[in-house]
Parts: structure tokens; C-alpha cells; sequence
């Protein structure tokens, strides 16, 4: 398992509640749920900081390369989760977006997320150097 990433260094955040769906046979939250948190944090993140324009922005998008997801803990429904953004590496065409998901008002992560985001022209269908606005989120 990786270092556990402190929340303090996250730079965006979100919140959301489980939902009763989101619990698997063991009734406790199944791991494919935390993927649809974070991806619904990953796409406000987009929005708010100008990478996703409107509907659909062809020449300017990101693409997901990979994704590692470390799991510390488990959770049961009902609970609220603050999740947490911030880019922790930034190359000339991808950058490593860090997703951390906190139950409310607590430090310790449940489950930590390094996705590896591409700069990408869709309608070239080719990466493309990183926005300048990525940097903002970097942790320092």
C-alpha cells in the first residue's frame, strides 16, 4: 500500500452520500462504488477549473490512462464523504491526479486514487501539452 497522502494537501473538494445501492453482499460499501465517487468528483474538478467547457470541448479534454486505488478501511451505508483533489505530478503531456475519499470531518482516508490523466485533442485524437491551469493544483 502506498503513503497515505494527508488531507491537508488536497486542493478541491467534494462531498457526497452512499447510497443504499452502493453496499455489496457483505453489506458493507463495494469497491466499485468509490470508483463512481471519485469519478463524479473528477468531472466537478474538470468543470471548476475550466478543463471541461460546456457540453464537450474536443481540443482541449483530458483522457484516463490508469488508475491505482488503494483501499485502508471499509464503510456502511449511510455515511458522508468528503473527497479530496489535488495533482501530484504534472509531465509535458500527462499528470497524476490524486483522489482521496474521507469519511466527514475525518483525516484518516478510507481509500486513496492516483489516476493518470492524458491532455488530449479529441478531434486530432492526440495528446497535447498540459494546461498551465493543472499546475494550480499541485502539491507543494
Amino acid at each position: 500500500m502506498k503513503l497515505k497522502v494527508p488531507k491537508k494537501d488536497y486542493k478541491f473538494w467534494t462531498s457526497c452520500h452512499t447510497r443504499w445501492g452502493d453496499m455489496d453482499g457483505l453489506r458493507h460499501i463495494n469497491h466499485a462504488a468509490y470508483l463512481s465517487y471519485m469519478e463524479t468528483s473528477r468531472m466537478k474538478w474538470l468543470y471548476e477549473s475550466g478543463l471541461a467547457k460546456g457540453n464537450w470541448e474536443p481540443e482541449r479534454g483530458v483522457i484516463l490512462a490508469s488508475v491505482n486505488v488503494d483501499y485502508f478501511t471499509q464503510i456502511y451505508h449511510p455515511i458522508e464523504l468528503e473527497i479530496g483533489i489535488a495533482v501530484s505530478r504534472v509531465g509535458k503531456k500527462s499528470f497524476d491526479l490524486l483522489t482521496g475519499i474521507f469519511k466527514k470531518e475525518r483525516t484518516k482516508p478510507i481509500v486513496q486514487a492516483t489516476f493518470v490523466m492524458v491532455a488530449f485533442n479529441y478531434n486530432l485524437n492526440q495528446t497535447i501539452p498540459i494546461p498551465s491551469v493543472v499546475h494550480k493544483f499541485l502539491i507543494s
